[in-house]
């Protein structure tokens, strides 16, 4: 039963979610196979349908929204897709709020790949068509909350990242996955600036990479994602602060030692290796007790208390269990 069932609560259905016409889409394509006699699990096969009926751009919805962890997906209002476009972090392209949805429109996403090597039997390097297609697009939606104190919640398409890793069979060795983003100067402007030593890269220890809630993203409100949002596939780690999940992945390593990730190369004082979100923890220069959800500001700005991993402690407490989580936050 879901644990918060008895408190009034449900899943938000898709027509909760996304814009009505888009909603009205994906009934008539999941209609349509049913009359053909299809159930979710051979929905693949029908892309082109889907193409035909939801435009270009769109992702099909493959199957309901279920990460396999009980209560992950939230129950919160999603914030509005103009506020997920129009205020970002991506300093590929600028450091300013603004600058990745003025500016990503340079990033060429067709032709894209992403190698998956190291510790790993079957090394092997993936095509944005073999990615969208290797296993089932899932609705997810999960809270996201920024290291500065700010949060959103986001209508996810995509699947769990151990779907992926499992498709190179990890050897023993295998005990971090590290995950390196596009730098290509031509298409990003940002990375003339000395912010961060280019290209962008995060770590996850193998037992967080593997998790169900751990999500390979390719897109979002039912659409493929926007450039600015990290297009094509990026990672989602729903429980740590949202610098941990990657943009516009090229290659993942599965490596033996931790892998030096680019905020704490940069500011080790500032940003641990785990990063999770934890609110009794303050960042060297500002409390993280309380959030503020983008979408609802009005005369005074709201803030929100801060949820212990992001609200996610059920799901994933269990992996820091006899871990210090003031040191390893």
């Amino acid at each position: 039963m879901h644990p918060l069932k008895d408190r009034g609560f449900r899943h938000p259905v898709a027509s909760d979610i996304t814009p009505r016409d888009l909603w009205q889409n994906r009934r008539q394509w999941m209609q349509a196979a049913a009359a053909a006699g299809m159930g979710l699990a051979g929905l693949s096969s029908l892309n082109a349908q889907a193409q035909a009926l939801t435009g270009p751009g769109k992702l099909p919805k493959l199957a309901a929204g279920r990460s396999g962890v009980a209560g992950a997906i939230v129950m919160d209002k999603p914030t509005s897709y103009a506020d997920l476009t129009h205020y970002n972090n991506f300093y590929e392209f600028g450091t300013d709020k603004g600058d990745p949805g003025r500016l990503a429109d340079s990033l060429q996403t067709r032709p894209w790949t992403v190698t998956i090597e190291g510790a790993v039997q079957k090394p092997r390097t993936f095509g944005i068509e073999d990615l969208l297609k290797l296993a089932p697009l899932e609705e997810r939606i999960y809270r996201l909350r920024c290291v500065e104190g700010w949060s959103m919640v986001i209508p996810w398409i995509g699947y769990s990242l151990s779907q992926l890793i499992k498709q190179v069979q990890p050897t023993g060795n295998a005990k971090y996955v590290e995950f390196v983003s596009q730098a290509n100067p031509a298409q990003m402007p940002g990375l003339r600036s000395g912010v961060l030593d280019w290209p962008y890269r995060e770590g996850l220890r193998m037992d967080e990479a593997m998790h169900p809630l751990t999500l390979l993203a390719m897109g979002l409100y039912g659409e493929v994602l926007p450039k600015q949002n990290g297009a094509p596939v990026r990672l989602v780690v729903p429980w740590k602060y949202g610098f941990k999940s990657a943009k516009s992945l090229v290659k993942i390593r599965l490596v033996e030692q931790q892998p030096v990730s680019s905020w704490t190369r940069a500011a080790p004082e500032e940003y641990g290796f785990f990063s999770n979100v934890n609110p009794h923890v303050d960042h060297p220069r500002w409390s993280q007790a309380t959030e503020r959800r983008i979408g609802e500001d009005g005369l005074f700005t709201r803030k929100r208390p801060t949820l212990m991993f992001n609200g996610y402690e059920a799901q994933v407490g269990s992996l820091y269990a006899g871990m210090d989580l003031k040191k390893y936050y």
